[in-house]
């Protein structure tokens, strides 16, 4: 460890950009210990980057998202394309960087150089688990991943924050959330490009793949220019030839990619993807600004201390602590 120290951000920059696995693997360490070379070394990453078509997964556990990561892999590396995946567990306090987790939830592209994978797990991050996740997908692209799919376990804020940064984001659904489909309506035409019903060999599949159809035809607007598309898969068989639905899949992720480029939509999303990040970065330095003037003073007890007693309130000292530490008058 005492070694990592000593590599400069320039060096780890360039073995990056020459596909080092190690560079990358040190670089994300960086990121989320929050070393004070993190942002020198994402300065000189982030012209690297943009040219990846990146895909967000998201939906319950047990939904099967990790199988069909598996697979998808598979088709992406079939095209000879390279592969990044980033799974993000806000939940779980012991999955940050766990590579023997990695391995056994993807264990047929494990041993695979042209593919990089690296989980996200809670670990106190000052600016939240989105900036670190966000910092990692850019090494990512910069590394030469054309392909990189974000996983995410949870349903928090953080998954929706890093959803953001995803082009096309799948929704992965089970026959057995068929009660809760209306209930879902809004957040599936608000974060789905593609509805994936996996376990589609379970009871009630095909009328669960009609109740979403009829969600999605119902609720779209005439001006929308993408309508949502549910795909039926069983990822999960005893046999590869039972294996259903992710040909299918794999088409419509690239029938969204060629809509996004034919309409330019791709523009908005990449604006989005910039807009998200810049509120990640400044939220998390305001914070590392106002923490550090703090530190050894006092004051954070004193301002605790005035509040509990009545005599002070939230609102008021983070007025006062903004103004101090940022030298103005942010809120009049």
């Amino acid at each position: 460890m005492g070694r990592s120290h000593k590599v400069s951000p320039d060096d780890l920059a360039a073995g990056l950009l020459k596909g080092d696995r190690r560079a990358a693997a040190r670089m994300i360490t960086l990121v989320e210990d929050q070393d004070e070379r993190a942002n020198e070394m994402m300065k000189l990453v982030f012209p690297h980057t943009g040219r990846s078509m990146i895909i967000g997964i998201t939906g319950a556990g047990g939904s099967g998202k990790s199988t069909l990561i598996d697979h998808l892999i598979g088709r992406f590396r079939g095209m000879d394309k390279k592969v990044g995946v980033v799974a993000v567990d806000p939940s779980s306090p012991f999955s940050g960087g766990a590579l023997l987790g990695d391995r056994v939830r993807f264990q047929s592209h494990s041993l695979d150089e042209g593919v990089y994978i690296r989980s996200m797990g809670a670990r106190g991050y000052l600016g939240g688990l989105a900036r670190a996740t966000t910092d990692v997908v850019r090494i990512m692209e910069a590394m030469g991943n054309e392909v990189i799919i974000i996983e995410t376990l949870g349903a928090g804020q953080d998954e929706i924050d890093v959803i953001h940064v995803a082009q096309t984001c799948l929704l992965v659904l089970t026959p057995g959330m068929g009660d809760d489909i209306q209930a879902m309506k809004a957040g599936i035409m608000e974060i789905a490009d593609i509805i994936v019903l996996n376990k589609f060999d379970l009871d009630g599949a095909t009328q669960c793949l009609r109740s979403l159809e009829t969600v999605i035809h119902t609720g779209m607007s005439e001006d929308k220019g993408w309508t949502p598309r549910v795909v039926p898969t069983i990822a999960c068989a005893a046999k590869s030839s039972d294996v259903q639905g992710v040909d299918e899949l794999v088409q419509n992720i690239m029938d969204h990619q060629a809509y996004l480029h034919r309409s330019k939509k791709i523009e908005e999303v990449r604006f989005k993807r910039i807009e998200q990040e810049l509120g990640l970065v400044f939220k998390d330095e305001v914070e590392k600004v106002v923490f550090a003037g703090l530190k050894g003073t006092g004051k954070k007890r004193q301002y605790i201390e005035s509040i509990r007693a009545g005599k002070n309130d939230p609102y008021s000292v983070v007025e006062e602590v903004l103004a101090t530490f940022l030298k103005e008058e942010i809120l009049e």
